[in-house]
């Protein structure tokens, strides 16, 4: 099963790097895609399950974005950072995606979460801690889309505010603001219901 916290696998420095790849993929070599497809699935697949809280759309929308690098390769630029043009995809698969399910809710899915805490030492704490990230993650899911966009992207993929700022089309400083608000929504969220939860009670 994937794992939204896996990241980016390492690529050895005698390794093509993700844009060489690219490069070949757009120049017709498209079985380079599949090499693409190991380094990246599991960060995008972080991206999409953050962003949908569900397991199953994350995997087929990681898929979406994969048959949108094939289908746009020829657009790729050589002066381009390949990570960004991979999200810009995502975005855009992403808003898609919502486009089509504009009135269905996007629940907290507690798949995503530790296992519950068994009877080893310390499971009253891991108890805690799950319950913890059962409402971190409920109130991720609850912010406007443009906002859990921005908090995953910088908090969870690790882009710099430029990248982001790119993806966005501002400037960085307003990346930083965006970002900066958003986890400040979060962070209201997350105590409003900690304050209402019986469990924290």
């Amino acid at each position: 099963m994937l794992s939204p916290d896996a990241e980016t696998t390492a690529v050895p420095a005698d390794h093509p790097s993700d844009h060489e790849l690219m490069i070949a993929v757009r120049a017709g070599d498209v079985a380079r895609l599949g090499d693409l497809f190991e380094r990246h699935q599991l960060p995008l697949f972080g991206f999409f399950v953050r962003l949908t809280a569900d397991r199953t759309t994350a995997e087929d929308l990681v898929q979406i974005v994969f048959q949108r690098v094939l289908k746009y390769r020829r657009t790729y630029r050589d002066e381009g950072k390949f990570s960004a043009w991979l999200y810009h995809l995502a975005r855009r698969v992403a808003a898609d995606h919502y486009r089509r399910h504009s009135r269905t809710p996007i629940p907290a899915d507690p798949t995503v979460l530790p296992e519950p805490a068994d009877d080893a030492p310390h499971a009253g704490e891991q108890t805690a801690r799950a319950e913890d990230l059962a409402l971190m993650q409920t109130a991720l899911a609850g912010l406007p889309l443009d906002q859990r966009e921005v908090l995953i992207l910088h908090r969870f993929q690790h882009l710099r505010y430029d990248e982001i700022a790119r993806l966005l089309n501002v400037s960085a400083s307003a990346a930083k603001v965006r970002a900066h608000r958003a986890l400040t929504a979060l962070r209201d969220r997350y105590f409003k219901l900690r304050r209402e939860s019986p469990a924290t009670s």
